[in-house]
């Protein structure tokens, strides 16, 4: 399998997307805070002390999906159509999931994964004041559709 954001020299090179045909994209990506349960009910009934915990990492959840191309280097700005990001509160979790669509020349599992990446830390920093153990793991693409490579699928 070749690597195609290697140059002939070696190096990192932006992959050139230009001949590349527009298509519908998506992408969905999940991952998990994990926590106590005493983190995980203050979530639930709004008793942290910086607020809404799930309301703030959402917006940074679609934010962060539509500035990817400013963190990962090698990552083309994208038109991004839609992004949604959901939350299941669990007794000891809060596990996110990202989905994010355009049409383009290039798939948006970095988005998606960047998303969740954001939602998780944004969840982290709201609670931190409360339980700093917390852990953030699980990240990782679920499916993407589109593009030349095809589609894919993997269940939580």
């Amino acid at each position: 399998m070749e690597l195609t954001h290697i140059n002939e020299q070696g190096r990192a090179r932006m992959v050139d997307v230009t001949e590349k045909t527009q298509t519908f994209r998506t992408a969905i990506a999940e991952g998990r805070v994990r926590m106590s349960p005493e983190t995980a009910h203050l979530i639930r009934t709004g008793g942290t002390p910086k607020g809404d915990v799930l309301a703030v990492a959402q917006v940074a959840g679609i934010l962060a999906a539509k500035r990817t191309h400013e963190l990962i280097p090698m990552c083309h700005p994208l038109r991004l159509t839609g992004v949604d990001i959901r939350f299941q509160l669990e007794e000891q979790a809060v596990h996110i999931q990202a989905e994010v669509k355009c049409r383009g020349e290039t798939g948006v599992e970095m988005e998606a994964l960047t998303a969740v990446s954001a939602a998780a830390l944004t969840v982290y920093d709201m609670c931190k004041a409360v339980q700093k153990d917390m852990v953030i793991d699980s990240v990782r693409l679920c499916r993407k559709t589109g593009g030349k490579s095809g589609d894919y699928e993997k269940e939580w």
